[in-house]
């Protein structure tokens, strides 16, 4: 891996605790964290805590659920409570960082009863974005053994295939809120239809999918290359399907990584 000689290795930094809890999602950067732990200081010493909340889909809900359960972990998932935080609901451009708070403070309290260590999946490529997620971690003083190892995205994905784990390709799939324009209230209603459009278009064979909320009745879907010819021979269908979610303003884009985003306020309230 490409952690270098002036970094501890992720084994030695994982062994230096007792124990850990993972606050996983299932994606490949948790995932591998949660793989990486277990087998440096053991399946015994390690829980995954996942966060279940309205913003979860309930297909990346059993993905997870299995990931974990292939690796032997113990698991333990807590229903956070943004969507009763008006910070969260306001999505004002921190809306990730009190997603984090929700999630942070419920695992902190499993860690401290257990007297381990609590980790993310944040990893070293993460530092040339801005994110809010990681000033919460900083706050709560949780741990990122992967940016502490040096490990990028490419170490990550290189480990996830060397020992065969099934997220190994996983395409990156953040969470239901992150389709919400910026400026736009959170509300579980919209989270729904999102979710709906975006499990009934998987169903049809559309690997990247983003259902962009940008208004009360305005709807982007935004695919990946290989998806958007068979989304323009789709467009009636498409048409219905956003339609029957109360989205009458719709269009088809190609996908662009965090398109509804806009920049991050420079102070947050905390």
């Amino acid at each position: 891996m490409s952690s270098g000689h002036d970094r501890p290795s992720l084994d030695s930094i994982l062994q230096s605790e007792a124990g850990w809890v993972i606050a996983f999602s299932g994606g490949v950067d948790s995932s591998v964290l949660l793989a990486a732990t277990a087998a440096a200081v053991g399946k015994d010493r390690v829980v995954a805590v996942i966060a279940d909340s309205d913003s979860l889909a309930r297909r990346e809900l059993a993905s997870a659920l299995r990931t974990a359960a292939s690796l032997g972990v113990m698991v333990e998932t807590i229903r956070t409570e943004e969507m009763n935080d008006e910070r969260y609901r306001a999505n004002r451009g921190d809306r990730c960082f009190w997603c984090k708070e929700a999630l942070f403070v419920r695992a902190s309290e499993i860690a401290q009863d257990r007297g381990w260590a609590l980790a993310y999946g944040e990893h070293a490529d993460d530092h040339n974005d801005h994110r809010p997620g990681a000033q919460s971690a900083a706050l709560r003083m949780v741990r990122a053994p992967l940016v502490e190892a040096g490990w990028g995205k490419e170490d990550i994905r290189a480990y996830a295939r060397e020992r065969d784990l099934a997220v190994a390709d996983k395409l990156s799939s953040p969470c239901l809120a992150s389709r919400v324009a910026v400026g736009e209230e959170v509300s579980s209603t919209i989270l729904k239809r999102i979710e709906i459009i975006e499990a009934t278009l998987h169903d049809r064979g559309f690997a990247l999918i983003r259902a962009r909320h940008l208004g009360d009745h305005k709807l982007r879907l935004e695919c990946g290359e290989a998806e958007h010819a068979m989304a323009q021979t789709s467009m009636a269908a498409l048409r219905s399907l956003a339609r029957e979610q109360g989205y009458t303003d719709f269009s088809v884009a190609r996908y662009r990584r965090g398109s509804v985003a806009a920049a991050e306020p420079k102070q947050l309230d905390v």
